[in-house]
């Protein structure tokens, strides 16, 4: 079958070539997504395959020598200037990057099998290529973690502190007054005891609907599926725990000044833990931040959208000194664990800050 006569000959050479273009850019992008973004060897490996079978099928279609570029008018196309807002905002990163191109991807793959039926070329590879990329960009997208919530309330489980009440019931008094993440800290438990406790509490509180964080023990946190881990300033470094956790892990860092939350938030830090904010009964601080910290933060537009939590002695007593500042989180440890009615005191903490929230505007604490 001959091609269609000029002028359609050229206009379906050119959406071929225009979205020859696009699926090649796309595919390219979310091969270096999975190679940059995941180090992941075997979806890169899926993408460059694609490229290749891209090639073929234009080879394929059996067109005249440099057609395609000869098709080709960039100035005179009216749609090289068309934008939509969407197109601007890829405020999710990776996650965003692999949306969009996986979609520019299959868009143009669609229209390159049907012009290609439109000068008599069936049978073409164009389709398998589509169904390629709609597998590849699932196992990206459900590679990549969601954006680590703003809890505001998170309770660090001690076994140690749990006098009225063992860990498991702690999590599901927790749970029901209004926390959202626990973080399981266990400084001395050795690693046999604590991979069974740390498994026993992560599916319950998973059961239960709570994020699971584990303090400092990065190989734990890997072994019991929790959602991530929080290192403290002396803890490995967000790089090397990112390696043996992957991109699906939360990665939070205590952070004792605004320069620790800055240097963490760059080394790709999901969470900040931001104090001491008030004396610790279950630690010595040596220096006090105080609310100045967390002020300190809340006005930094380069970091504040990074979640955080107020660190260290934090009650029922003095919630209301973090809640007046605005602080969107808190992590608690023995005001909770320690309590006869963990529910209530949890419910109290989260009904102050949401209470803020809403009824005022930020204010500022010297």
């Amino acid at each position: 079958m001959s091609l269609p006569s000029y002028p359609e000959n050229t206009a379906i050479l050119r959406m071929i070539d225009a979205n020859l273009n696009r699926a090649s850019e796309g595919i390219r992008m979310i091969e270096d997504c999975a190679r940059f973004g995941l180090n992941d060897a075997a979806l890169s490996e899926q993408c460059k395959a694609a490229r290749h079978m891209l090639r073929i099928g234009i080879k394929g279609l059996n067109l005249s020598s440099d057609s395609l570029i000869s098709s080709r008018d960039t100035r005179g196309d009216v749609g090289v200037d068309i934008q939509t807002a969407a197109e601007g905002n890829r405020s999710n990163g990776i996650r965003d990057l692999v949306d969009a191109a996986a979609k520019r991807s299959t868009e143009a793959l669609r229209v390159i099998e049907e012009s290609a039926k439109a000068i008599g070329k069936s049978g073409t590879p164009f389709e398998s290529i589509r169904y390629q990329i709609y597998s590849i960009h699932q196992l990206l997208i459900l590679s990549l973690a969601p954006p680590c919530p703003q809890w505001t309330l998170c309770v660090l489980i001690t076994q140690s502190l749990c006098i009225h009440h063992d860990p498991s019931e702690i999590v599901k008094h927790a749970a029901q007054g209004g926390v959202q993440c626990i973080q399981i800290r266990e400084k001395t438990m050795p690693e046999a005891q604590m991979l069974d406790h740390a498994g026993q509490l992560t599916e319950l509180a998973h059961n239960l609907g709570l994020d699971v964080m584990i303090n400092d023990r990065v190989q734990i946190a890997q072994l019991v599926a929790a959602d991530g881990v929080h290192l403290g300033q002396d803890d490995l470094p967000i790089s090397a725990a990112r390696k043996l956790l992957g991109s699906r892990a939360w990665i939070g860092r205590t952070c004792p000044t605004l320069n620790d939350a800055q240097k963490a938030i760059s080394e790709g830090a999901d969470t900040c833990g931001l104090g001491p904010v008030f004396t610790s009964t279950t630690k010595t601080k040596p220096t006090i931040a105080g609310l100045k910290l967390i002020n300190d933060y809340l006005a930094d537009d380069c970091i504040n959208q990074t979640p955080m939590l107020a660190i260290s002695g934090i009650n029922q007593s003095n919630i209301d000194e973090l809640a007046q500042i605005q602080c969107p989180g808190v992590a608690v440890s023995s005001a909770v664990c320690s309590s006869e009615n963990p529910e209530l005191v949890c419910s109290r903490i989260v009904e102050a800050i949401a209470q803020y929230r809403e009824t005022t505007e930020p204010t500022l604490s010297t």
